[in-house]
């Protein structure tokens, strides 16, 4: 049995033993296997020697599929095929290459040399018969989990990787580490690219993501879709696509970063789900989008990180082909297609024979041809990649086909450039030539044997039909476009539309896959000239200069820090790629040490062991800002802003390392200062007030408060707190921030609001208050804010006046009562009495004791008069006298006429006594202390209490 693997480790399985087809001596083919297994979507090699007399020359060598034995198609023209194989011969030796395999791949291919003699084909029976089957399948049964592939399965032991969620696991499941929210996937040891789809137990939900098409092309300039589905037995809280390729973006390499992220990808790429599909669309496709694509989603408690294969994007040429879909007689219809997504809405141009027939034309195209006529089409704006020419009516017709668009070999290697050409008269001449290396290009094509730069290093190799051109110890000039050109004999001219354009690139140590250990990394690495080298090349790698036991294109094996790869194709060790440094995980070091103060100058600087490694070093701070390039970063001038997190990530072709956080804490004095108070708006009496200071400074401030420059309180938390704020608290208060740098200051007045005081009043013009007088009244309270006064009068609801000054004009004896100030503002009120007592004016007393005494006189008179009558009468027994006398008026009553008391008479019972004996004052109603004095009521004093009524003390003066 053997077992060949491409580039990218996809599964083949060869099923038997080597196969030698020989009909007569000295002629034969041996295939290294007849039956072939392939994956879909994988690449298969199919090889064999032959062997023919020394007498004859192998001019033509072709592989073919059954059904075209007896006029055999070579592979590189048949259009299904043409984009997706190559040929690898040499010394007798040829292999078939066939990418991106189908199903409809299935069948047999056969080998076919053609001689220089035109009797001597020789075709390899009875051939290769090729299956592609599907992946394999996770199979649930009594004894456990089976891997199981339902059209080959490899003969004898076969190692199998197993998968869990997405996860390599290490051995094969059991019953006991079988779960049915878990998915379970497979694939052959050493072919992990092509595992089967994962799969959950007995149809229960697990978590697992599926993709529906592994591979996909698209045109450069195009959009394009990539799809999977996804589903899990918990609830999803986040999906996103990413692309590995893109690792060395991402800020930790173990950590996948959503492609929307990735300012390669900005404004390029959208996410759509539609239930359990989602779709990944990226517009505006470059050749640097050819990747791999996976998808991944979180749960509360899951995280799908797969490390089985996404979808492989390839971004390519339009990959063009022209099919005659109908003729009749020398009428055909055409159609223009591709395998891959184009643009949206496209339009064609088509060429006849070479030259253009249509432009800005529809994929189909319909005329009548000559049987020499071959067909092509191209997208407009896009003719440089042109269909393979095709035969309209029949096999033969004059065209040239290239195959290869794009050749890409490495440095100091050789590379053939090959054509198909085809004539239905005799070829006259042929040559190879390029636009590039013309030295006028407005003459015709040159012979490249011409050219000095190539005459030494390249050979033209003619096979019946097939021209090659082979260049050795390739340069960097040499990446340039090369055409074939022929002649017939009736003069008709064909060359190659668009020719094969050649990219020499330089080989590059490429870091597959890493394990990263606290001593040591084990890597997987790859020979890579971004090139497609055949399978059969032959590598050299070397270690610390030393050439390692290894010819494959891949070296496994153990790094160490410090440790220096290089690689290179046996034969060319003088063209090998440049040194790749194993890095280590960087340092960091910042200087000056010690406090770092504001405006101070501080350099950091990132170290790794490799030191002759070209290394790309970015610094970042706070984990995503990007703050700088190069090995140091220096700060000028530092600013407070400047604090924080900063590391450094070293990268190399090996990949990215990403150092320790360093924090850089920038000192400085108190900059700015703040005074706050926790209550919004007025601060009332009674209330819980909070006085904050706050400042920016670093180290942290201490705070010291002060009132009218009395120190209050000092310490770190710039808080001085009122349980219960006092009319008494209001002021002004300050604080001080202060660190070892410096200090800073601020004042802030603290208005306390309360109701009024205790009003006190005063009494202008002090003393008696005399009838006719003037008096002014004053009331004022402490009160904020400033309280507004009323005056009432005891008894009235109306107030005499809104004033703290209430005057009174032309004082009356009606004045005389109680009088209340009210002192008001919106926190409350407060009110005061006093009583007011009015006296009568000396004058008016003078005149009303005149008037009485006039009054008496007349009255006297009067009563002698009637005296005199009476005594000359004699008078009833019994009878009174009807005069009165009024003995005396007291003087209280003298003073004030509306209170006068009056006296009774009596008269004697003799009737001849006339003498006034009898007559007495009646007694007085008061005290005569009262009556000597005049009536003068004053408040000697005044007294509070609890219940904030005044209460009086009346003395006499």
């Amino acid at each position: 049995m053997g077992l060949t693997a491409a580039r990218c480790g996809f599964v083949v399985f060869l099923l038997w033993m080597p196969v030698l087809h020989c009909t007569e001596p000295g002629w034969g083919v041996t295939y290294t296997s007849t039956n072939i297994c392939a994956v879909e979507g994988s690449t298969v090699d199919i090889s064999c020697s032959y062997i023919y007399p020394p007498t004859y020359k192998v001019v033509r060598i072709i592989w073919t599929t059954k059904g075209h034995e007896s006029q055999p198609l070579d592979l590189r023209e048949d259009p299904q095929y043409s984009k997706r194989v190559r040929y690898h011969c040499s010394n007798n030796n040829c292999t078939l290459t066939i990418k991106h395999l189908n199903s409809s791949d299935s069948g047999q291919y056969f080998f076919r040399f053609i001689t220089d003699k035109q009797d001597k084909r020789f075709t390899g029976q009875p051939g290769v018969t090729l299956t592609v089957t599907g992946l394999s399948t996770v199979f649930y049964t009594n004894s456990g989990l089976q891997c199981y592939s339902s059209r080959c399965q490899p003969p004898g032991h076969v190692s199998y990787i197993w998968y869990k969620n997405g996860e390599k696991i290490s051995g094969e499941p059991t019953f006991d580490r079988v779960h049915s929210r878990d998915s379970y996937s497979c694939a052959v040891e050493g072919h992990e690219d092509f595992p089967s789809p994962p799969r959950c137990l007995k149809d229960q939900a697990c978590s697992r993501v599926t993709y529906q098409n592994r591979n996909i092309c698209a045109m450069k300039g195009s959009w394009v879709y990539i799809s999977c589905q996804y589903e899990s037995s918990e609830g999803i809280t986040s999906t996103f696509w990413f692309s590995p390729s893109r690792r060395h973006q991402w800020v930790n390499s173990s950590w996948p970063e959503k492609l929307s992220k990735d300012p390669q990808f900005a404004g390029r790429v959208e996410e759509f789900y539609e239930g359990v599909d989602s779709y990944l669309r990226i517009s505006d496709v470059r050749e640097s989008d050819s990747a791999e694509y996976r998808f991944t989603f979180k749960t509360g408690s899951f995280e799908w990180r797969s490390s089985l294969p996404g979808v492989t994007l390839t971004v390519t040429d339009p990959d063009l082909q022209v099919k005659v879909t109908s003729s009749s007689g020398s009428w055909a219809n055409l159609e223009c297609h591709s395998r891959c997504s184009l643009p949206y809405n496209p339009s064609y141009v088509w060429y006849k024979n070479g030259e253009k027939v249509k432009q800005r034309a529809p994929s189909t195209y319909s005329a009548y041809f000559w049987a020499a006529d071959s067909i092509s089409c191209a997208l407009t704006d896009h003719e440089d990649f042109p269909s393979p020419p095709v035969c309209v009516l029949g096999q033969q017709c004059n065209r040239v086909n290239c195959p290869d668009r794009r050749i890409c070999a490495a440095l100091g290697s050789s590379v053939d450039i090959s054509c198909f050409y085809q004539s239905r008269n005799y070829v006259k001449s042929k040559f190879w030539f390029s636009p590039d290396h013309s030295r006028d290009q407005h003459r015709l094509p040159e012979d490249l044997r011409n050219d000095p730069q190539l005459a030494n290093r390249m050979e033209v190799l003619e096979k019946e039909g097939f021209s090659t051109l082979r260049i050795s110890d390739l340069r960097d000039d040499d990446s340039i476009q090369y055409h074939f050109q022929f002649t017939t004999s009736d003069s008709t001219t064909s060359r190659s539309l668009s020719g094969t354009r050649l990219t020499v690139t330089a080989l590059q140590v490429k870091v597959i896959t890493e394990t990263i250990h606290p001593s040591h990394t084990e890597a997987e690495l790859e020979c890579d000239s971004k090139c497609h080298q055949a399978s059969h090349v032959d590598h050299v790698w070397f270690k610390n200069r030393v050439k390692v036991k290894n010819k494959k294109r891949l070296y496994e094996a153990r790094f160490h820090p410090g440790d220096v790869i290089s690689c290179a194709l046996e034969g060319h060790e003088s063209h090998a790629s440049p040194p790749l440094y194993v890095l280590n995980v960087p340092s960091v070091s910042v200087s000056p040490s010690g406090e770092i103060m504001e405006n101070s100058s501080v350099t950091l600087t990132c170290s790794n062991d490799a030191t002759q490694s070209r290394i790309n070093t970015t610094w970042y701070k706070n984990k995503e800002t990007v703050v700088g390039l190069g090995p140091q970063l220096v700060l000028q001038s530092i600013r407070s802003s400047d604090s924080g997190q900063y590391y450094c990530t070293s990268e190399n072709e090996w990949g990215k390392r990403t150092s320790q956080l360093i924090s850089i804490d920038v000192e400085y004095p108190p900059k700015t200062i703040d005074v706050s108070v926790s209550l919004h708006g007025a601060i009332v009496e009674g209330s819980s007030v909070t006085l904050t200071c706050s400042s920016d400074a670093n180290p942290a401030a201490n705070y010291t408060w002060y009132r009218n420059h009395h120190k209050l309180a000092h310490g770190p938390e710039g808080t001085y707190h009122f349980p219960s704020i006092s009319w008494e608290d209001r002021g002004t208060y300050s604080c001080k921030s202060e660190n070892k740098h410096g200090t800073m200051s601020l004042s802030r007045p603290v208005d306390v609001q309360y109701g009024p005081k205790l009003p006190s009043v005063s009494v202008s013009p002090s003393g008696e208050i005399v009838e006719g007088s003037s008096v002014t009244l004053t009331c004022s309270s402490d009160a904020n804010p400033a309280a507004s006064y009323s005056w009432y009068r005891e008894g009235e609801d109306t107030p005499q006046a809104s004033d703290n000054i209430f005057t009174i004009s032309d004082v009356s004896l009606e004045h005389s009562g109680n009088y209340s100030c009210v002192a008001q503002n919106s926190r409350g009120r407060h009110a005061f009495t006093v009583n007011l007592l009015v006296r009568k004016s000396r004058k008016a007393a003078v005149v009303g004791a005149s008037t009485a005494v006039i009054l008496v006189l007349v009255f006297f008179a009067v009563f002698i008069l009637l005296r005199k009558r009476i005594c000359k009468q004699t008078p009833e027994p019994g009878a009174r006298p009807n005069i009165s006398e009024q003995r005396g008026v007291d003087r209280e009553q003298q003073e004030e006429p509306a209170e006068l008391h009056y006296a009774s008479v009596h008269f004697s019972k003799q009737k001849d006594e006339c003498l006034y004996s009898n007559i007495r004052p009646v007694q007085p109603h008061r005290p005569m202390e009262e009556e000597e004095e005049d009536a003068a009521v004053l408040y000697s004093a005044i007294r509070r209490t609890n219940d904030s009524r005044s209460v009086f003390t009346r003395t006499s003066a």
